[in-house]
């Protein structure tokens, strides 16, 4: 059973003499306690519950009639638990039903956190492949094994390798610490995010790797942008040259 909270109840029964003589006789004031008998109950709740409390005694060497009996919670008396109990055969049987609710925080272990996390993409280029990484701390629990999924929009689909063996591969290290993706024949559709998934089992814990595809030319554009201006700026100077030169041919003739 999964439990929500700990609940520790320590339930001490004090058993009390009274001055009745006969089991018709209803039992007096609790007296002179006698011999505590302790039981000790570890209970887990989900919800709130009501719990029987039971006892049996077999008294002592005066074997009264008739005894009154109360329950205690870390050392004070449950409210509304004093019991009047007859004596019958040879025994004494207290049963009492209360109700408890848990008060006592239980946190659940969670799943660890994925220790390396990237914030810039991974480039990579039209035709080649890419390779995704995911690492778990060495000092942390091993996931029991690796998912990788791709990001659709506001969803997200598990990568099955079986499907598209020749475009993915997941290689997962013995120690079951760190996963790859590996992506081949890129295309500029494969630009997107990535999530790994190490599983455990309580849960799982993500870590996303994000990927931009670019065409081989990409990289060249700022460079034809600059060079393009360069151009153009010596094509002006040549061409002012040129109109000077006209002017002072024209001048001197």
């Amino acid at each position: 059973m999964t439990c929500m909270s700990t609940f520790c109840v320590f339930l001490h029964l004090f058993l009390l003499t009274s001055e009745a003589s006969s089991s018709t006789q209803p039992p007096l004031a609790p007296i002179t306690p006698l011999k505590t008998d302790v039981r000790s109950i570890k209970i887990e709740l989900v919800n709130p519950v009501n719990l029987t409390l039971e006892c049996t005694w077999t008294g002592n060497q005066n074997k009264l009639p008739n005894i009154t009996s109360y329950w205690t919670k870390d050392g004070e008396e449950i409210q509304n638990s004093q019991l009047s109990v007859q004596f019958h055969n040879g025994q004494y049987n207290i049963k009492q039903v209360q109700h408890f609710v848990s008060i006592v925080s239980r946190s659940f272990p969670s799943v660890p956190q994925i220790g390396e996390v990237r914030d810039k993409p991974i480039i990579s280029y039209m035709g080649d492949s890419a390779v995704l990484t995911c690492k778990m701390d060495d000092k942390k629990p091993k996931p029991n094994t690796w998912n990788w999924y791709r990001h659709n929009g506001t969803e997200k689909e598990q990568i099955n390798v079986t499907v598209e063996p020749h475009r993915y591969e997941i290689k997962n290290k013995e120690e079951k610490t760190e996963t790859r993706l590996v992506v081949n024949n890129l295309t500029e559709a494969d630009s997107g995010l990535y999530s790994c998934g190490a599983v455990y089992a309580i849960g799982t814990t993500m870590s996303h790797v994000e990927l931009k595809v670019i065409a081989f030319m990409e990289p060249l554009k700022p460079f034809i942008v600059i060079m393009v201006e360069v151009v153009v700026l010596v094509a002006a100077i040549l061409l002012y040259e040129k109109s000077q030169s006209k002017k002072k041919v024209t001048t001197g003739s």
